[in-house]
């Protein structure tokens, strides 16, 4: 075929679809959907069906564009009541779980290289980054499986999990930064401590402040801009993320920190056509992951990775087995009310994925002396951590008793609401045959729809309910604010309406 603009995007559309549809029976199977695109793009690749991709650099671009959009969007989706009681243990997670379990792998990596010696020879410093780049769960992994899993988890485990993966990448971003700078520097006699000491500060200072500011400030550009045209709202979002993250790193902050804190405190403000910005965001974040997860397969050459299996596959088991359960233990210890079979579980949901193959491409561009090797090895420990870990959380949460029945709330009916209405939406099924105007409720409490046998009827007085109707039920918040009030009054007019209606 001549790679002609068309035919690049036939092919490109082609690809797409088949991965989607092979992503829905991967999930049938209890396959992490990211896991199925990583290998679409492997059996497309140069040892598949030969598509050559070997470009790192516009593989870095695309991973670091998408980890931006898919940092940003797990920060919109967590809320501040969520992570308060977890803030605490999440931050050391992410911060120095994520170093321990660097010294923690390096230092294995270094003995395991002497006793392959035949088959890699790893020095010490090359250990050490090569463990920085895997250290960190992988934020899109880890949003990916826990909420399309059918189950809850019990003692706030799910924002703990979502918080470490959503704000862990920057230290190890950082880690593997001057681990190629030491490395460079030969005997690292040309990197001072108090010069990487700085450095911590600045990227991390400057990702927390640059972060919470420009969040605060996007979201009073957003709500003031008054745009006439409504579907530009969340494309200016788009714009807003892009320049936090590349303005935070023009002053050698750290913009990936900075993104899922703008998306946190943008979250949990009132924005101007919200609902949108995230029906928006969720699709471009789709997007994004299912292109970053492709280019990252087709990048990798199967045959190289069978080379490194035996001892790629060693470390892989001890950093699920051994580096990160006890960097997790370690961290948690001064945390008396996380018990020990959530620390079991939370060290089992160490997923690794796009992050750090993504960070494993950065010494592959810097040229050094065993990148490659690097590469081939964190994209097999990453292929390990998502069949054996990604596959079984769910029977692992069941097992140690740490699930719960989700209930799926009142999203079936696909209603959306403004926050401003201060409301709350709450399902009831009906348990016995009644008219709806002879039906118990709660003063203040509407019946929006009723769900019969998967079809919506909009209700009125004369109405006969049936046993099994799900109902969607509507009533003010019960504080007793100003917004509160007006909600409810509103409601008693709409209510009293009704009643001369029947």
């Amino acid at each position: 075929m001549i790679f002609t603009p068309e035919n690049v995007l036939l092919i490109g559309a082609l690809i797409w679809f088949v991965s989607i549809l092979l992503s829905k029976t991967g999930y049938r199977f209890g396959v992490p959907v990211l896991l199925v695109f990583l290998l679409v793009g492997m059996l497309l690749g140069i040892d598949g069906l030969g598509i050559g991709f070997d470009n790192y650099k516009y593989a870095q671009i695309i991973g670091m564009v998408a980890l931006t959009v898919i940092l940003f969007s797990g920060g919109m989706d967590t809320k501040f009541s969520d992570i308060k009681p977890i803030l605490g243990p999440g931050v050391v997670l992410s911060t120095l779980g994520v170093l321990l379990t660097t010294l923690f792998t390096g230092f294995f990596i270094w003995g395991v290289s002497h006793a392959f010696s035949h088959l890699i020879q790893i020095p010490l410093t090359l250990a050490l980054l090569l463990a920085a780049t895997m250290s960190s769960t992988d934020s899109a992994s880890v949003f990916n499986v826990l909420r399309s899993q059918k189950m809850g988890l019990r003692k706030n485990l799910q924002p703990l999990l979502e918080f470490e993966s959503g704000s862990n990448d920057p230290m190890a971003y950082m880690l593997t930064i001057v681990m190629i700078q030491i490395i460079q520097g030969g005997d690292g006699s040309d990197v001072e401590v108090w010069r990487i000491i700085v450095n911590f500060i600045v990227q991390f200072g400057f990702g927390l402040a640059f972060g919470f500011g420009l969040g605060k400030l996007c979201v009073w550009v957003i709500n003031k801009i008054n745009l006439q045209n409504k579907s530009l709202y969340p494309i200016l979002m788009l714009s807003f993320i892009f320049f936090i993250f590349s303005f935070t790193n023009l002053f050698k902050g750290n913009g990936y920190l900075a993104v899922y804190v703008a998306g946190i405190v943008m979250g949990n403000c009132k924005l101007t056509e919200n609902k949108s910005i995230s029906s928006f965001l969720d699709g471009v974040t789709w997007l994004v992951q299912i292109v970053m997860f492709l280019v990252l397969g087709l990048l990798v050459n199967p045959g190289d990775m069978f080379k490194i299996a035996v001892p790629a596959l060693i470390i892989a088991i001890f950093v699920i087995l051994v580096g990160r359960p006890l960097s997790v233990f370690f961290c948690l210890l001064p945390f008396k009310n996380i018990g020990k079979r959530a620390k079991m579980f939370i060290s089992w949901v160490g997923l690794r994925g796009a992050a750090p193959i993504i960070f494993a491409t950065y010494p592959v561009v810097e040229g050094v002396e065993g990148s490659s090797l690097i590469f081939n090895v964190v994209f097999f420990i990453t292929l390990t951590s998502l069949l054996i870990q990604g596959t079984t959380i769910t029977k692992v949460a069941n097992m140690l008793r740490l699930s719960m029945k989700k209930d799926d709330g009142p999203e079936n009916f696909g209603v959306d609401i403004p926050d401003e209405l201060n409301t709350i939406l709450q399902q009831e099924v009906v348990q016995k045959d009644a008219y709806l105007k002879d039906y118990p409720l709660n003063e203040g409490t509407l019946v929006m729809i009723v769900e019969r046998k998967q079809k919506y009827i909009v209700p009125n007085g004369k109405l006969l309910l049936k046993k099994g109707d799900k109902l969607l039920l509507i009533s003010a918040k019960d504080d007793e604010t100003v917004e509160s009030k007006k909600t409810h009054n509103m409601l008693e007019m709409i209510s009293i309406k009704r009643s001369k209606e029947r």
